[in-house]
């Protein structure tokens, strides 16, 4: 009877076992089931990952360091907005070149969010089909860097918005504000490029002077992605009359709630100061009484 007992023992533990072991296997892949999937341009997503490391996003409140940027510094809001305002879904990503195909995947509901902000200006003709956050930038926070090579000693060498007659920038129109800024500044020409990657290589090898710029929170704000090596103008700033935003696709089955939920955690996290602190550490917000701002 002894063996017996002992036998059943057995084999009601490796039932249960096996039970356990089934109900964790379809937990995980419910869990990976509904995660939501993000479109993330590659060389954000390596910087992402470099400064989160294995930290839980929700608890983040430091934004100083190596590979902190703007569009992480939005990534990590947006995700902290979200669960703030009980957005419950996990997130996985596929990173790739996907700079102006998001928007796209916003407009026929294949991407829920962008988690890089918008300008206004460029998420109002998309109003139809995409829900516009609250700002997460408000108009006339965003002060840009003038980027440049840092052979460039001609570039580097502007004092004033008259210094700028005899340089040329690139951007895209597909940036309204960015292009509308710089077609308002008085400089040689204005080059069309709707790669970044292609127009930061352009600035590197000095066929175009400079490109606006966020600045970046290395000691020196020099901007530096494998080949490429960019440097501001020192203390020199241009504004960008704009505000930014989060956009989220009105197709996507959680849309409506991931719209709901980020303007409430926006809410929350602006009334902790939070938004500011972030970008302030970041080095993105800069000390207006150290910088020139030449097209106030």
């Amino acid at each position: 009877m002894a063996k017996l007992s002992t036998a059943t023992g057995t084999k009601t533990l490796t039932t249960v076992l096996l039970i356990l072991t089934l109900i964790s296997i379809s937990s995980n892949a419910l869990a990976r089931q509904h995660s939501v999937l993000i479109y993330i341009r590659d060389d954000v997503y390596i910087d992402y990952q470099r400064f989160v490391t294995d930290k839980d996003i929700s608890s983040i409140d430091n934004f100083s360091g190596k590979n902190i940027r703007r569009d992480v510094v939005d990534m990590i809001i947006a995700q902290q907005a979200l669960k703030l305002g009980g957005f419950s879904h996990s997130f996985s990503y596929a990173p790739g070149k996907v700079n102006f195909r998001n928007t796209k995947m916003l407009q026929n509901g294949q991407l829920l969010i962008s988690f890089d902000s918008y300008w206004q200006q460029d998420a109002l003709p998309l109003a139809d089909k995409v829900y516009i956050s609250d700002p997460v930038i408000r108009n006339g926070e965003y002060i840009a860097g003038i980027y440049t090579s840092p052979k460039n000693t001609k570039t580097l060498a502007i004092k004033e918005l008259s210094d700028l007659a005899e340089l040329t920038a690139v951007s895209t129109p597909k940036w309204r504000t960015d292009w509308k800024t710089l077609q308002k500044l008085p400089i040689k020409s204005l080059t069309r490029d709707d790669s970044w990657l292609s127009m930061v290589r352009m600035v590197d090898i000095q066929w175009i002077d400079f490109i606006l710029m966020p600045f970046n929170s290395t000691p020196d704000q020099s901007f530096v992605m494998n080949k490429v090596h960019l440097v501001p103008v020192k203390n020199i700033g241009v504004v960008l009359k704009d505000s930014r935003h989060f956009v989220i696709s009105k197709k996507h089955p959680e849309g409506k709630e991931a719209y709901i939920a980020i303007n409430k955690g926006l809410k929350i996290l602006r009334q902790r100061g939070a938004i500011v602190k972030a970008y302030q550490q970041a080095g993105f917000f800069v000390d207006r009484n150290k910088v020139k701002i030449i097209n106030p």
